[in-house]
């Protein structure tokens, strides 16, 4: 499966959900989101979000410091 993931075109494993994505990437269960298309999705509806060839993704993880 060929994802666009931050501008970058990556091959991926066939993930069928953000949640797939999200586990495929490691990304912590807080502070990180998602954004599809242009739409940033709720962790909530990751599970049943589904991926498709060629979809914009997004991914961004917050970085504290001080």
């Amino acid at each position: 499966m060929r994802l666009h993931l931050n501008g970058e075109l990556r091959e991926a494993p066939d993930l069928a959900t953000l949640a797939d994505l999200a586990r495929w990437l490691e990304l912590p269960s807080f502070g990180s989101a998602i954004e599809l298309n242009g739409e940033v999705i709720r962790r909530a509806d990751h599970p049943a979000t589904p991926l498709k060839e060629g979809d914009r993704l997004e991914v961004v993880r917050l970085v504290g410091g001080g």
